[in-house]
């Protein structure tokens, strides 16, 4: 009997690797039929998003992703996709600017535009993207000294933030920005990362942080320094709550830096998203004034987790394959019942889906 039931979970098992490739191949075909005539994709669901100019290159990376066994890359369409990008560009390498009174994002647009353009084999088109992120850092180029919480880290974007206006500063788009600076080949040694690495020890609650400073030893990630109401898990008196979606951010932020699988920050942040991931719904929320982050971060999580997972060799993603198999739908998309963080539009809940399928069934591409 214990031998039958050990085989049936082994069926389980393989079933679970297999059974994501035809969602993606129905995401994928969901995703490319929104593309608009300009070539971007536009939200139907936020006004902010409806200029295309983040979202298109966030949609393009995640079907860039997406193995040409599954569903065949369309080259017309994603040159489409490259031209609008470019066209949106400003002289100074900036994305997500082409309207100075409603700025779409410019860092991450321009990080994932970077991201997108490298893995669509056009990296010689995104130096001047690199420069503008550079530009960007909160470094003393700017004006910023290692003593201040934003040191190191990435912002909004738009126009150069000098002290003490931080404007909004986080983790998430600390993170992106770093992996685009990798994808274009910034080498590890460069200073850029040394000083991003001062802000993620910042962002991570570790033994041995002076008191007051917002950090109990747990080794998990919050989400900014600077912006105290962001930290989405709340606090424990003068301490940010670590939760998922942060702590896996920080896991792939650091490697990109450059740190290594067995740094002792890694190592940290590890043990502790192992000792509380399940599937989709984001760990490290407490309280019933909580409760809707865990599903409201869904998508999100799922993708950086699944990410995460697999940069340390881990295999932890059942529970998120299995509950997104449960909830596409049958068009190919996913959306989030909560609107918390706009997941409850399709054009930015599908792309999390796909990476996060990509990297948790370990499917070739």
């Amino acid at each position: 009997m214990r031998r039958r039931h050990f085989i049936g979970l082994l069926i389980a098992q393989a079933a679970c690797v297999r059974a994501p490739q035809p969602a993606l191949a129905r995401a994928a075909r969901y995703l490319w039929k929104q593309q608009a005539g300009d070539g971007g994709w536009h939200s139907h669901t936020y006004g902010l998003l409806r200029s295309g100019q983040s979202l298109t290159p966030f949609v393009l990376d995640a079907l860039l992703e997406v193995p040409g066994n599954l569903f065949p890359l369309p080259s017309i369409q994603v040159d489409r996709a490259i031209a609008f990008i470019r066209r949106n560009t400003q002289s100074d390498g900036s994305l997500g600017t082409a309207d100075p009174g409603i700025p779409d994002y410019p860092n991450y647009s321009t990080a994932l535009a970077v991201l997108a353009l490298c893995r669509a084999g056009r990296a010689g088109w995104v130096q001047p993207m690199v420069d503008y992120l550079r530009r960007q850092q909160f470094t003393e180029q700017n004006g910023w000294t290692r003593s201040h919480p934003a040191y190191g880290a990435w912002g909004m974007g738009g126009g150069v933030r000098t002290p003490p206006d931080t404007g909004h500063v986080d983790l998430s788009m600390t993170r992106h920005v770093l992996e685009a600076l990798r994808a274009a080949a910034v080498p590890e040694a460069d200073p850029v990362f040394e000083r991003a690495g001062v802000y993620l020890e910042r962002c991570q609650n570790l033994a041995g942080q002076e008191p007051g400073t917002g950090h109990s030893p747990d080794g998990g990630f919050f989400f900014s320094t600077t912006e105290f109401d962001t930290n989405k898990a709340g606090h424990d008196g003068q301490r940010f709550r670590s939760y998922g979606t942060t702590t896996a951010d920080g896991i792939l932020a650091l490697l990109a830096t450059g740190r290594k699988v067995g740094d002792a920050g890694v190592v940290a942040a590890q043990r502790w998203l192992m000792a509380r991931h399940h599937d989709m719904a984001v760990p490290g929320f407490i309280g019933e004034a909580y409760q809707r982050w865990p599903r409201g971060l869904a998508f999100y999580y799922a993708a950086a987790s699944t990410r995460a997972f697999q940069s340390l060799k881990l295999d932890a993603s059942t529970g998120v394959i299995d509950g997104l198999l449960r909830t596409e739908r049958a068009d190919g998309s996913w959306a989030n019942p909560e609107n918390l963080v706009k997941e409850d539009d399709p054009l930015i809940a599908t792309p999390f889906a796909i990476r996060a399928l990509v990297a948790a069934s370990g499917v070739d591409h």
